[in-house]
């Protein structure tokens, strides 16, 4: 366990042990200790946007719980928690089940990711387009060699994170059209297992979310690519290497890369305080310059392009 949230959760344990007790740290918008949920696919963005929130307010402890969407969600309509990070916005029957209960929760944008294809170092099939994918997702494709005659990495073997997950819906509500995402597809339970299973499976056709793999000052992302190759996705009819993108912040701002998503902060703060703090960084300057180094969009930030060009 990571020793700042050991500590955090031994202080929480302790609070709960003397009820009657006045807390040495009360809750405001910038102390306390909060539980908060994340998807798991956004854990590398909230890691970090978490370490660098305690480090600038040290009476501030944030105990982050990784797990699926679809849980995170539920602990919010619980009221396990009160803050938490997803990749989408609260339904109308969640806002009103949250209203009869006289809680006006908030939705807020503080960034664009998107949807990467992996795939192993072996196979040398890494482009495609919706058409495409929609195939493979449903079933009605299975095999390389359906895609590129000759290929000899054999059935296609779509991994996911977790059932329940972002990556799962994106797929079934953006990719897979009117039809259903096949049997054949399974989850390795975490994004860091789906790169482990790419990149010791030639046929494994692997989706995360793009934060995994996008901060280039990140350690841990620089090893993930040296084991697997993210795939290039295009809106053509007929995907070439020309008009085909990666998953780079720049393809991502101008939209020519198709997969995009936007990541929401769930809050459900009727105080005003810790939830809101922590809201109010990741949407601030610091918060969304966080975002922007770890190869994302910024919600509230303006991102300048460059246009380098070779000198003669």
């Amino acid at each position: 366990m990571n020793i700042r949230i050991g500590f955090w959760l031994l202080l929480l344990v302790s609070l709960g042990a003397c009820k009657g007790k006045t807390s040495s740290v009360q809750e405001t918008l910038f102390s306390g200790v909060i539980r908060v949920a994340v998807d798991e696919t956004l854990s590398p963005l909230a890691e970090e946007a978490i370490n660098v929130f305690e480090a600038q307010y040290n009476q501030a402890g944030v105990i982050p719980l990784y797990t699926s969407e679809v849980e995170a969600i539920n602990l919010l309509l619980r009221d396990s928690v009160r803050w938490v990070l997803a990749t989408r916005p609260l339904t109308e029957n969640e806002l009103e089940s949250f209203h009869s209960k006289k809680f006006f929760p908030e939705s807020v944008k503080v960034a664009t990711d998107g949807i990467a294809l992996i795939v192993n170092r072996q196979n040398a099939d890494s482009i495609f387009n919706l058409a495409l994918l929609q195939k493979i997702f449903t079933g009605e494709i299975t095999r390389w060699e359906e895609i590129a005659p000759g290929s000899r990495a054999g059935e296609i073997q779509v991994v996911f994170d977790h059932p329940n997950s972002s990556t799962v819906r994106y797929a079934i509500d953006s990719i897979c059209g009117e039809g259903q995402l096949s049997e054949r597809c399974h989850a390795a339970g975490t994004n860091r297992k789906v790169i482990d299973y790419v990149a010791r499976t030639r046929g494994a056709l692997g989706v995360i979310g793009v934060n995994w793999i996008s901060d280039d000052r990140d350690s841990l992302c620089r090893d993930f690519l040296d084991e697997i190759q993210v795939a290039r996705v295009s809106r053509a009819d007929r995907p070439t290497y020309g008009n085909s993108y990666q998953p780079y912040q720049y393809y991502l701002y101008t939209g020519q890369y198709p997969l995009r998503r936007d990541i929401y902060i769930l809050l459900n703060d009727p105080r005003s305080v810790l939830p809101t703090g922590l809201t109010s960084f990741f949407s601030g300057s610091r918060g969304q310059r966080i975002v922007l180094k770890a190869g994302l969009l910024p919600a509230t930030m303006p991102v300048n392009i460059v246009n380098v060009r070779e000198q003669i």
